[in-house]
């Protein structure tokens, strides 16, 4: 057996990492890069805004469905298998992607690609902390978080190269060699799953939780199309969703365990990661928009021009070590003040580039040194048992903390886009951005200082 000590990760984990890293790099990029080549799609298959917008938004909507059975499979058939279908299912998806003949194809296949995607990233964090141990959660955060920082650093950038120079297709293609070797190592390195559970999955859950997800989500895409909240295409799926996610709460449904939320530590940071996609990931939205519209740079420009967001989340990685040894609250309040601080310019008009490049470095920081310290608040206090459950749970959250934030933001930008010109409307949006992440700060202080406090 590999010694390990409490401050460094084994050679084992490392390797484990390094091989479901690659798999997650899939869905990670091609998120990035199919947002830049939305509207190259939709003059290639002759597709209306609001059509072609279905090809992202039934990728959301898929991924928010698969979701809620990642914990349940993972106990009952294997991590390692169920891992491996995910990135099967990706790979079939980004193939069909690959030879649509037309928008409604594409869109149908893009639910295949979902569908693997919302495996994938609970299921990689259910193999990691089972094989890592919750007192070195920060360091195996750092090195599994690296598709998140890769992706939006690489994506805009092969996306307008893929675009520009060869077909659309590519940007479909270019999963296929990914998920190939990802599978490959995953066949070859993963250890074999333990014996697996025999529960049976709860139907009558999985019909409201995933629905209710689904429900909620495709609400909040429609927010944008509508300028707000208030029209009926946004309000009644919002409210059925929510009506349904009350009765799988009612319902004691053991796909998701919520007897995880009495765990302080859980429930503060899961609540943070709702709240952080207002201010934090919210904004996200934000700065490529910022960039196109209030500066006039090019897609591509503007995805250059955010490179120095991800060197700051680079530099970052550090946090993970210093929230295993000081706890997630220090680190969570010290990542939300640096990212105020790095939003803070673009709440100016005229700020220069050079300027606007160093906010960038250390508002990047502050995000992944967030992003971190809460996934270790999430995780330290739970038994190995509670994993799979709570890799389902953070997810969730994440999702739908993301689709509020953007969908808020949006509104308060194009109410500020009609009064204003676009470089004040998008400095008083960032206003906004930068008081929902200071109101983020109200659930870090329940996070624990120090494993177990």
């Amino acid at each position: 057996m590999t010694t390990t000590t409490p401050d460094r990760l084994d050679r084992a984990v490392l390797k484990l990492a390094a091989v479901l890293v690659v798999g997650a790099l899939a869905p990670l990029l091609d998120s990035t890069i199919v947002t830049v080549a939305i509207h190259t799609l939709g003059i290639e298959l002759h597709a209306s805004v609001s059509t072609v917008q279905w090809v992202s938004t039934a990728y959301l909507l898929a991924l928010a469905i698969a979701i809620p059975v990642t914990g349940w499979s993972a106990d009952r058939f294997g991590a390692k298998r169920m891992w491996i279908v995910a990135l099967a299912l990706f790979l079939t998806g980004s193939m069909l992607c690959g030879i649509a003949w037309n928008i409604g194809s594409l869109i149908a296949f893009r639910v295949i690609q979902g569908l693997g995607g919302g495996l994938m990233l609970p299921i990689l964090q259910t193999l990691l902390l089972r094989a890592a141990g919750r007192e070195r959660i920060g360091r195996l955060m750092s090195v599994i978080t690296l598709p998140a920082l890769i992706g939006p650093i690489l994506g805009p950038v092969i996306g307008g190269v893929l675009v520009g120079h060869l077909s659309w297709r590519w940007i479909f293609y270019v999963n296929v060699p990914i998920c190939v070797v990802a599978i490959v190592l995953a066949v070859r390195v993963l250890k074999p799953d333990p014996e697996p559970t025999n529960a049976a999955l709860d139907v009558p859950g999985l019909l409201l939780v995933s629905p209710a997800l689904a429900s909620i989500i495709y609400g909040l895409t429609q927010v944008g199309e509508h300028g707000g909240f208030g029209h009926v295409t946004v309000l009644v799926p919002i409210i059925a969703g929510l009506l349904l996610l009350l009765a799988f709460a009612l319902r004691k449904s053991p796909l998701i365990d919520l007897t995880l939320f009495r765990t302080r530590s859980f429930a503060a940071s899961t609540s943070l990661l709702f709240l952080t996609g207002f201010g934090l990931y919210g904004a996200m939205l934000l700065l490529p928009l910022f960039y196109q519209q209030a500066r006039g740079e090019t897609v591509t420009a503007a995805g250059l021009l955010l490179i120095p967001q991800g060197i700051g989340s680079l530099i970052a990685r550090v946090a993970g070590g210093l929230s295993d040894r000081f706890g997630p609250r220090p680190i969570v309040l010290a990542g939300i003040a640096l990212t105020t601080l790095g939003t803070i310019p673009f709440a100016f008009t005229g700020t220069s580039y050079t300027l606007l490049a160093i906010a960038l470095v250390i508002r990047g920081a502050g995000l992944s040194a967030v992003n971190l310290a809460v996934m270790v608040g999430a995780f330290r206090d739970l038994e190995p048992s509670q994993i799979s459950h709570a890799s389902s749970a953070t997810r969730i959250m994440q999702q739908l903390g993301g689709a509020f934030g953007a969908a808020t933001l949006a509104v308060i930008l194009q109410s500020q886009l009609l009064g204003h010109g676009s470089a004040a409307a998008f400095a008083h949006t960032f206003v906004w951005a930068i008081a929902f992440t200071v109101i983020a700060a109200v659930p870090a202080v329940l996070l624990p200082r120090r494993l177990g406090s």
